[in-house]
């Protein structure tokens, strides 16, 4: 069976489509449970009377072992194939999630967090997973697509993470309780998509990789395993390239998940639920905005070739970059939500560019050139931590980011294919 060249957005007839839309909602729940705690920070913080500085340090651990198991995951779906990979950080991914609501003091609680980042790297399996199942002339789309949706678990966990608590509490739980009790509901979630995920997908068109091997065939997706897989993306320069500029993008989204509420709180005064719904305004665009990245991405590679591409995700993060900085000096909260949704239009939109980009660096080893590019955008997301708790001041941090998300810009341009455009991936020249 080949690889579909088009997406039937209402059938789960073919393999394809199943595994295109159960990667987006086991994405969505994974995204859900890494941000569930964000919203509810405001809480959290007054309970365990943490300073700016162990907020911080709790917003790092949140994204920073994302960035092992991103390099991980990518050879092991090269390996194992994503329905097994999936599967298990689904399940391994719960443990923490859930006991995030048993913390009971400021180390226990970063603890958790720090287990919790773990679940971040499904964003790789679903990208590979995707990857493996569309052709060149819609792959773009796809991919972007299946995670635009997925990131919007961010948006919806702080929108909906508030309004669960609120619910508790107007029953009688106290708040104290209210809040563990809304973190269990991801964990559960993860629980039931482990299981739909192993039932319902499987690795690639013809089959699973196992099953292929043993029949003697070499899959596409997974012709290198493990360190062979990783050894041969990082000796691509562009993987690089695109690690940085993911870094600048998607690190920022994750960095405006994680501080967005308490800014809302603190710098205008919102209540928790307003703060919530602010912020949730800025995730829930990627419903949209991450797959029109991606689908004007293969757009234009149709009417020219991958440099199109390339010079769309250097004008995306230029816009990125300058709508940051609006943000950061927006001094109403009118101001600051319009600021904060221009800026992410172009944030996700740039998101979906860098991974519209993904399947045609080097088709060998897909899964470690997806799991680099992917753990760039944590170690954005950490860096960015770091300059936060150096300042000590989220709008001056803002500032700063600014200015380097337009400095990364040029690590797009860098990126080029040369005269022609042409990629080492299989088919590139028909996207």
């Amino acid at each position: 069976m080949a690889k579909a060249n088009r997406i039937t957005l209402f059938s789960i007839g073919s393999p394809q489509m199943r595994a295109f839309h159960l990667s987006w909602m086991a994405f969505f729940v994974c995204f859900f449970a890494w941000f569930a705690c964000a919203p509810l920070m405001p809480v959290i913080k007054g309970e365990f009377g943490l300073t700016i500085t162990q907020i911080a340090n709790i917003n790092i651990a949140a994204v920073a072992v994302t960035i092992l198991v991103r390099l991980l995951v990518g050879p092991m779906c090269d390996r194992f194939g994503p329905r097994l990979t999936y599967t298990g950080l689904l399940l391994l991914g719960a443990i923490p999630v859930l006991g995030v609501a048993f913390a009971h003091s400021y180390d226990s609680f970063l603890l958790c967090r720090l287990g919790i980042g773990a679940v971040g790297a499904s964003f790789v399996i679903t990208q590979y997973h995707t990857s493996v199942m569309f052709a060149p002339n819609v792959v773009g789309t796809a991919n972007a697509a299946a995670a635009g949706w997925g990131n919007t678990g961010g948006g919806a966990a702080q929108a909906l993470m508030p309004l669960l608590l609120g619910a508790l509490v107007m029953l009688g739980v106290s708040e104290s309780m209210g809040w563990r009790i809304a973190l269990l509901v991801p964990g559960l979630l993860m629980l039931l998509m482990a299981a739909l995920y192993w039932r319902f997908t499987q690795d690639c068109p013809e089959g699973n990789y196992a099953q292929l091997r043993a029949a003697g065939r070499a899959p596409e997706g997974g012709r290198k395993g493990g360190w062979d897989s990783f050894r041969c993306a990082s000796m691509n320069y562009r993987v690089w390239l695109l690690f940085v500029t993911y870094g600048a993008c998607f690190g920022i989204e994750i960095f405006i998940h994680n501080v967005a509420a308490v800014y809302y709180v603190e710098h205008f005064g919102l209540s928790l639920k307003g703060a919530g719904l602010a912020a949730a305004s800025f995730g829930l665009l990627a419903l949209f905005a991450r797959a029109l990245g991606g689908k004007l991405s293969d757009h234009l590679a149709l009417r020219g070739n991958l440099n199109s591409r390339v010079t769309l995700l250097f004008v995306m993060m230029i816009g990125e970059g300058c709508a940051l900085a609006w943000f950061a000096h927006a001094d109403t909260v009118t101001l600051a939500v319009s600021a904060m949704l221009c800026f992410g239009l172009f944030t996700h939109m740039a998101c979906g560019a860098t991974y519209a980009l993904v399947p045609f660096i080097d088709a060998r080893a897909l899964g470690g050139v997806a799991g680099i590019i992917g753990a760039g955008g944590n170690v954005g997301a950490v860096l960015a931590g770091f300059l936060m708790k150096g300042t000590g001041n989220v709008q001056q941090t803002l500032s700063i980011l600014s200015l380097l998300v337009l400095f990364c810009a040029l690590c797009a341009i860098a990126a080029r294919f040369g005269r022609t455009g042409a990629a080492s991936a299989p088919a590139a020249t028909a996207a």
